[in-house]
């Protein structure tokens, strides 16, 4: 048999999701992350979960889900939610935020951690960490001495593979092409030459914490944030969770503090009487 049947053979052999199992799997995700998975996205569950039933040596995805909803299974639920969450980004995504950043609010920010204040930014639904990392690499190239005051950036996210490529800092160069050269040269700048892929400087990490967060559970984290990213996040979540994370967010921001999201999501009317739009998707607090 060639390769090539081989393939076709085994894509035919790929269980489906019947459509009652698909919405126990929607109403579980739900439950736990606030994702809405559309009705329509049954391939996509197919797609991200066929490998893990494998593993599992199961045969169907009601067996799957038999499996998961077993508390000594925890870590295959985990798996499976972490499966289904997305994780698109990229390093300096809606470049003018940063801009907004350096230009509006960095002066302010720097004048405070030189008087002894306490600097803590978040970004919120880090992924894999590029966004938390350009943060942190466009801190350090616009004030060098950055480490020498109380300034740190909280990323955190629900996906425990994401957030594993987010603690170890390493990515292919190529993901680089949009980085700002003088910033792409200080997050290159202890990578060799030939190789493809390159770790972050501990210059840049030191600046970092990594930390899981399900903003459906209890946030562990007090603030005050003085700068807040947390894009394309909630555009997978209804109005009421939607309501949930917005205000949790701004409640977190002190006067002044930025709040930068996604250039698909909106503030909820609730909301926007307490944040005001100051450039694009770009609220300050009063």
């Amino acid at each position: 048999m060639s390769p090539a049947s081989k393939s076709q053979v085994h894509m035919k052999s790929a269980p489906s999701c019947a459509p009652e199992t698909y919405a126990e799997i929607a109403r579980i995700l739900y439950a736990k992350t606030g994702i809405n998975l559309p009705a329509d996205n049954g391939s996509l569950v197919v797609s991200r979960l066929v490998k893990h039933l494998r593993a599992l040596n199961l045969s169907d995805f009601e067996s799957y889900l038999r499996w998961v909803g077993q508390p000594e299974h925890s870590e295959d639920l985990n798996t499976m939610i972490s499966s289904l969450t997305t994780n698109t980004t990229r390093f300096y995504r809606e470049p003018y935020h940063f801009d907004i950043f350096v230009e509006q609010q960095l002066p302010e920010l720097m004048r405070k951690a030189k008087n002894g204040e306490r600097i803590r930014l978040w970004s919120a639904g880090c992924s894999s960490g590029e966004e938390p990392y350009s943060l942190a690499a466009t801190l350090l190239y616009h004030w060098p001495d950055v480490a020498n005051y109380d300034v740190r950036i909280l990323a955190t996210d629900i996906c425990a593979p994401a957030l594993q490529t987010a603690e170890s800092g390493r990515y292919p160069k190529g993901r680089l092409d949009a980085v700002p050269e003088p910033i792409r040269k200080l997050m290159l700048a202890e990578a060799h030459e030939n190789d493809e892929m390159f770790t972050m400087p501990q210059a840049v990490r030191q600046l970092i914490t990594v930390r899981y967060l399900n903003f459906m559970e209890p946030w562990p984290t007090k603030g005050p944030f003085q700068t807040i990213f947390c894009r394309n996040v909630a555009i997978y979540m209804d109005d009421k969770v939607q309501l949930t994370i917005w205000s949790g967010l701004i409640d977190l921001l002190p006067p002044q503090g930025l709040l930068f999201i996604g250039h698909s999501e909106r503030l909820p009317p609730s909301q926007t009487d307490r944040v005001k739009l100051i450039d694009r998707t770009t609220f300050r607090r009063g």
